[in-house]
């Protein structure tokens, strides 16, 4: 039989954002795919008509294009396998159920909600199985007419897979290896609601991937219990040899490292779990993104991809090309992965550093125009190349930058305090006159005549430095006081150190 080629998809749920564990399940898929020349495809499972969030699907298109993670097919863009909106393909799912009913492999069943709550009071841990089956309202308990006398005249009812007791359901996992399951423990689930003729995830789910020819799934879960009955169906229609390879991906854990990371646990210790930022719909809540808190996405990209995964070497930094050339799934962990946040900041300062100035000048500019700073980029190029290795976020450029814009207003206290001596007035008078002197105003220039000037008169060049400082920034921060110096320009310089002057006597 000859190799199929490599399929695999992300399938997520439109009932609200994307969890940034889907994140990096989808990338799990597409490294996957890249590396075996194979496809990612994106299918919507928009089968709970109860639970759809309006802008769900728009959300997680722009999460993966701000990413940089492509799909080769879904349904912002087609492709020969479509629709990829599984409520676009309603009419495929019922000749599915049809042949599983006609088998005697599914059939009727007709409880109402209340019944179904009446038998969970009744018996412990209850489950719809072979053990209970008999005793509800079902076609294997209700005379065939009957069976047809409710369809017909309109009562709701949902199919059934019939699951078999004491059967050996084996999977083997790419990344677990082989897991057997005894089919007693599964409970025959729903696989189609007449009340709004959808499948449920379970049946869509299979005809899809089969009819999408996925060979291989992904998922983000250490080991879901659907997996087996997910098997049985494959064996239920014949198709075993089409059956893809499954993967179950290890768990993101809490940063305390006991129990699955959630969206709490960002608000609790106040870091994002959406890539972007997400306007609930229904609560007018807002909740951040990591676009938005300042993460450059091939940074985020890097850090998710580690957590599970482990490239075969000691690097951190990947570009998406390596972690393509270098990943495999026998590398990916079974146990979970703990969701270090602070290594995350790590990661997008790393990266911040791998940009060239021009990079970070062209993504800082936007924030010093909502400043109402008029600058040209040529001085922010320079600037974010004296302050760029301080920062984890551009946001922060801000913060280590502003006196390169605007002159200090106020003075730190503390600072004041520390470095301002009793004759700093007199002596920065004196340096006024130096650097008003000074035609080269570049900082090997300036910084030759200073520091002669300082030896010269014996002073303390410490003390003298730090007062200049203070003078020009209004702090004791910042890069070296030189390279400050011939940014802001002769006539910049002076009149913060004349100012410095006649405010802090």
């Amino acid at each position: 039989m000859p190799q199929r080629k490599v399929r695999v998809r992300f399938a997520p749920s439109p009932t609200g954002p994307l969890h940034i564990g889907g994140v990096r399940t989808a990338l799990y898929n597409y490294l996957f795919a890249k590396k075996n020349r194979g496809d990612l495809i994106l299918r919507i499972e928009d089968t709970d008509s109860q639970r759809f969030v309006q802008g769900a699907e728009e959300y997680i298109i722009n999460s993966f294009e701000w990413l940089g993670v492509s799909f080769d097919e879904g349904p912002h863009q087609g492709g020969k396998y479509g629709p990829y909106r599984q409520s676009e393909r309603k009419s495929l799912y019922k000749q599915y159920v049809d042949q599983l009913l006609d088998k005697g492999l599914a059939y009727f069943a007709f409880d109402t909600a209340e019944q179904l709550e009446h038998k969970r009071n009744e018996i412990a841990n209850f489950q719809y199985d072979a053990s209970t089956r008999l005793a509800m309202v079902n076609s294997l308990t209700l005379p065939e007419k009957e069976v047809q006398s409710r369809i017909d005249s309109g009562q709701q009812y949902v199919v059934r897979i019939k699951i078999e007791p004491n059967q050996l359901i084996s999977v083997n996992d790419l990344i677990r290896g082989e897991v057997n399951v005894n089919s007693s423990v599964l409970d025959d689930k729903v696989l189609y609601k007449s009340a709004d003729n959808l499948p449920t995830y379970h049946l869509a789910n299979i005809v899809d991937d089969h009819l999408m020819a996925i060979t291989h799934v992904i998922r983000g879960e250490e080991w879901l219990p659907s997996t087996p009955l997910h098997v049985l169906l494959y064996r239920y229609f014949g198709w075993e040899d089409t059956m893809p390879a499954f993967s179950h991906l290890p768990l993101l854990l809490k940063p305390e490292g006991n129990g699955k990371l959630s969206k709490r646990d960002g608000d609790r210790l106040g870091f994002p779990v959406f890539p972007l930022q997400w306007a609930d719909p229904a609560t007018r809540a807002i909740f951040s993104g990591y676009r938005e808190e300042g993460y450059l996405p091939e940074a985020l990209i890097n850090f998710l991809v580690l957590l599970g995964w482990n490239p075969g070497n000691d690097r951190e930094i990947l570009s998406l090309n390596e972690m393509i050339s270098l990943f495999s799934l026998e590398r990916c962990s079974k146990s979970g992965a703990k969701f270090d946040y602070k290594k995350s900041e790590w990661f997008n300062h790393q990266y911040i550093q791998l940009k060239s100035n021009e990079e970070i000048a062209h993504l800082f500019y936007p924030l010093l125009k909502a400043r109402k700073v008029d600058t040209s980029l040529d001085k922010v190029i320079k600037i974010v190349g004296l302050v760029k290795e301080r920062i984890n976020f551009i946001d922060e450029l801000w913060d280590q930058a502003a006196f390169f814009f605007i002159a200090p207003v106020v003075y730190d206290e503390k600072t004041v305090k520390k470095r301002w001596k009793e004759d700093s007035p007199e002596k920065m008078q004196e340096l006024v006159v130096i650097l008003q002197e000074i035609d080269d105003f570049s900082v090997y220039s300036v910084e030759k005549v200073v520091t002669s000037w300082i030896e010269s008169k014996g002073y303390h060049m410490g003390n003298i430095m730090n007062a200049f400082r203070l003078a020009l920034v209004g702090e004791s921060k910042g890069p070296h006081i030189f390279d400050i110096i011939e940014v802001l320009g002769k006539e910049e310089v002076v009149g913060r150190l004349e100012k410095a002057i006649a405010e802090l006597k």
